[in-house]
């Protein structure tokens, strides 16, 4: 089946029926509610299908020539900036899509998202705060090395070594991205619960807007304090760690990433260049 398609273009071409069973998983939307999600998400889909896989295409083929070179983490942090600036640019197309389906929203959905939230913070604590701090070390070295093989290829023992000694000394505070987390959720279920009450989402769709606008910049971002600083400090050290890494790699294991990212670019161009491929087809 996978005979000349390769995975990203079958992913990206079922993405809209994946985006909805994960919408419907935490929103349990009923049989009115269903066909408004399902067509909203086809639409941000076409659009991003159109405008935003062209711009992926060209920032990967940047990267084509400077995976090459030696790598500071200055550049690396750059790199990082241009990815939230297009998760913003998701964002806005995707904010006013919702603000139009906010007005069908029920209060026991409401209670549903509440349950969905608690258990996928349950996992979040499985695969991040294990009780036995060695464990929850070699999961997290095994995350980076997976990620890190995905461009570059193997790595050898001295590059595990130093991602192994990398984690370690990282600031990274599960704990607190889960604080973080459940502020972020809380401030969901305010928001939503605010904009429904009263039947108050059928009557003004510009609160509506403006009060989605501001829960699309709170999970973007956290506000000022502590743990804003946090992330501060923590992006700077995964960028340092990054570009200590890309500088260790073979001139094999550059041509191997650059490969790699050729191909994603040639298949972020196949398919912008497609037309959106009709529920339940694959495009191979």
């Amino acid at each position: 089946m996978l005979g000349g398609c390769s995975a990203v273009r079958i992913g990206y071409n079922q993405a809209p029926t994946l985006a909805w069973w994960w919408l419907d998983s935490y929103m349990d939307f009923d049989a009115e509610q269903t066909p408004r999600v399902k067509e909203a998400l086809n639409q941000w889909f076409a659009w991003h299908r159109t405008t935003q896989l062209p711009d992926y295409a060209n920032l990967l083929a940047a990267a084509q020539v400077q995976v090459l070179q030696p790598a500071t983490p200055q550049q690396v942090c750059r790199w990082a900036d241009e990815l939230r600036v297009r998760l913003a640019a998701a964002f806005a197309q995707g904010v006013p899509m919702a603000a139009d389906l906010l007005p069908g929203l029920k209060p026991e959905q409401l209670a549903h998202l509440e349950q969905r939230y608690r258990r996928s913070n349950r996992d979040f604590e499985e695969d991040y705060l294990q009780l036995d701090r060695d464990e929850r070390q070699k999961a997290a070295v095994r995350r980076t090395i997976d990620r890190a093989e995905m461009l570059y290829g193997h790595l050898d023992e001295r590059q595990r070594q130093l991602i192994a000694a990398g984690v370690a000394a990282s600031p990274f505070d599960p704990a607190a991205w889960l604080a973080e987390r459940q502020a972020v959720q809380a401030d969901t279920l305010q928001t939503l619960s605010r904009l429904i009450a009263g039947g108050a989402a059928r009557a003004d769709r510009d609160s509506n807007l403006a009060g989605l606008q501001a829960l699309a910049a709170r999970v973007q971002r956290a506000p000022p304090g502590p743990y804003r600083s946090y992330q501060q400090r923590l992006t700077e050290y995964n960028c340092a760690l990054v570009a200590q890494l890309h500088n260790s790699t073979t001139p094999a294991q550059r041509q191997a990433a650059r490969g790699r990212l050729r191909a994603w670019e040639e298949d972020l161009r196949a398919l912008a260049a497609q037309k959106a491929v009709p529920r339940g087809e694959a495009a191979l």
